[in-house]
């Protein structure tokens, strides 16, 4: 996916640095093949808004028009560097929204300091009163509350600083780090409110909705990027393409719409408009920006989204279930949830840091909801052969009876990971997500997800999130047909099985031995064997080749699940 253009909006005190920074940032981002305008507060004045003075007024016209003029810019292909006093929060919030991809880069520097440097003597003057309306002095500088960027000038060096914001573009998504995919949409939503402003958004907030666990951890799941470019629950434009298309309003690739469902419209709900608290037992996890509410039609999405409506499939049952009526808007999140697995938790930013210190140009995930079997390490060092580092992603949340528990499947890979894969080649992280089993077009979300974190590629096999007898057993892989514009591409795996000749996992490609030779993975021969202890085995008879030709699962795998209660949902 090509990356695409921007604007960096320099906000600050005059003397702060603004302009330095720009005049730095500038080469850097040429050399990355973008065509580049700085457009600075001084240079616009003399020409452009020439007209105007300094009344509150006229400096919010004067804002406006550079916005106009970046915004025209940044939609035809240039990066704007905008490098403007903008003392108030109002203008700027409108030239976010005029431009759109708006990235604001607070230039932080005590008034001191600033004065300092000021070599042409508008401080002292402003002191004086021979300048009026001079921001600091006698006008107020409305500091950002949430900007993208923050550099403190007085603490750094211009480089460093420069360096900074290299790499928080290099986060948000604007620029793509050498090797690793952009992610989905072009930009990594980050929406966590820093802590220093948890207590006076606690006050601020009025009415609230109770949400449960795995709700909890989609907004979680949202506010750290992971279904990027979503920032919020989908408005009902969005929502309406999803069912239809499979896509955003604006084109984006989406398959599953992501929904905030409430018990009634919000117009008839107190507090249930604006900026609203989402609680979890009474806990305040995050806040939802509540801009609309709509109905929706359970059996239509069941249909569109499942491809069934038939109230067995485990995801027909749980929309059918919830309430029609949803809220929606962008969310934030204030803390997280406890996570029963913390070392395996991992942000987007956190894999696309660690894959390029890795130096992982391409990375394949691998998605499962199982322990690992030698099926599993079969697709897995397969894949490897071709990228340069392996994603293990198993998901942790709720799922259906008869799935792994998730102790089992940490359990399972961490025995997994210590001797079979060297360590520089593979990393796990663990996914809390509320398994769809929506097949094809879970597929799609699942590598949307992936490419979030990082990954060129996803490892998609036979019936994948499938269930039951609802999809074809190719269907999941199908479906990329449909979506050639997704930055993450599958690695297509066809049926596997072990082959007592080959002594291996394999498939009919290269296989050429008959079905007779053939043993199918089976679910049920894998608990069996699970429930069986090592010694039962033996005493039945059957030989360590047999025990894994029959259930295939390595013995340090085997051991580290019989440890647990219970390996299985129930």
């Amino acid at each position: 996916m090509a990356e695409r253009a921007f604007t960096v909006w320099l906000t600050g005190l005059s003397g702060s640095g603004k302009t330095t920074l720009a005049n730095l940032l500038e080469p850097r981002l040429k050399q990355r093949g973008f065509r580049v305008q700085h457009i600075d507060g001084d240079i616009i004045r003399q020409d452009l808004t020439a007209d105007l003075g300094f009344s509150r007024e006229d400096r919010d016209k004067n804002i406006s028009r550079a916005a106009f003029v970046a915004g025209l810019l940044t939609r035809n292909g240039v990066v704007v560097l905008a490098s403007f006093i903008s003392p108030y929060r109002e203008a700027r919030a409108k030239a976010r929204e005029k431009i759109g991809a708006f990235v604001e880069v607070f230039v932080d520097c005590p008034l001191d300091v600033c004065v300092q440097r000021d070599v042409k003597g508008l401080y002292a003057r402003a002191r004086a009163g021979t300048i009026t309306n001079f921001t600091g002095v006698s006008d107020p500088y409305e500091a950002p509350e949430h900007p993208e960027i923050a550099i403190r000038t007085d603490l750094e060096r211009p480089a460093e600083s420069v360096d900074h914001i290299i790499g928080v573009l290099e986060d948000l998504g604007y620029l793509t780090r050498p090797g690793l995919v952009a992610p989905h949409g072009g930009k990594l939503v980050d929406r966590l409110i820093p802590a220093a402003e948890h207590d006076s958004l606690r006050k601020s907030l009025q009415g609230g909705i109770e949400v449960s666990y795995q709700t909890a951890k989609e907004v979680e799941n949202l506010a750290t990027g992971i279904y990027s470019p979503l920032e919020g629950f989908l408005p009902q434009a969005d929502y309406e393409k999803v069912l239809t298309e499979g896509r955003l309003a604006d084109g984006t690739p989406w398959a599953i719409p992501l929904l905030l469902h409430v018990p009634s419209p919000a117009a008839q709900t107190p507090g249930l408009q604006g900026l609203v608290a989402l609680t979890h037992q009474g806990k305040l996890v995050g806040t939802i920006e509540a801009r609309e509410s709509y109905q929706i039609d359970r059996e239509r999405y069941a249909q569109c989204v499942y491809g069934t409506v038939d109230p067995a499939h485990p995801g027909v049952s749980r929309i059918l279930k919830e309430t029609e009526w949803v809220v929606a808007g962008p969310v934030s999140l204030i803390e997280s949830l406890p996570t029963p697995y913390p070392s395996h938790r991992r942000t987007p930013r956190e894999t696309r840091r660690i894959f390029t210190e890795r130096g992982w140009k391409t990375v394949v995930a691998f998605q499962t909801r199982n322990a690992p079997h030698l099926g599993h390490e079969y697709l897995q060092k397969a894949a490897l052969t071709v990228v340069d580092g392996l994603f293990i992603n198993p998901v942790i949340g709720e799922k259906k009876v008869g799935d792994f528990e998730d102790d089992a499947i940490i359990a399972g890979y961490e025995a997994f990971l210590s001797h079979y894969l060297p360590p520089a080649s593979a990393l796990l992280g663990i996914l809390e997500y509320e398994m769809k089993y929506a097949g094809p077009r879970e597929a799609i979300h699942h590598a949307i997800m992936r490419q979030n974190f990082g990954c060129s590629h996803l490892i998609v096999g036979r019936d994948h999130a499938g269930v039951g007898s609802y999809y074809g057993a190719y269907d999941a892989q199908l479906i990329f047909d449909r979506y050639p514009d997704l930055g993450i591409r599958p690695i297509k795996f066809r049926s596997f099985y072990y082959c007592r000749k080959c002594l291996s996992v394999t498939n009919e490609r290269v296989c050429p031995h008959g079905p007779e030779d053939h043993v199918n993975f089976s679910g049920t021969a894998l608990r069996a064997q699970l429930m069986r202890g090592a010694d039962e085995v033996a005493a039945a008879g059957i030989s360590a080749a047999e025990a894994t030709a029959e259930a295939p699962i390595r013995p340090e795998v085997l051991a580290a699940i019989r440890e647990l209660p219970k390996a299985f949902v129930e």
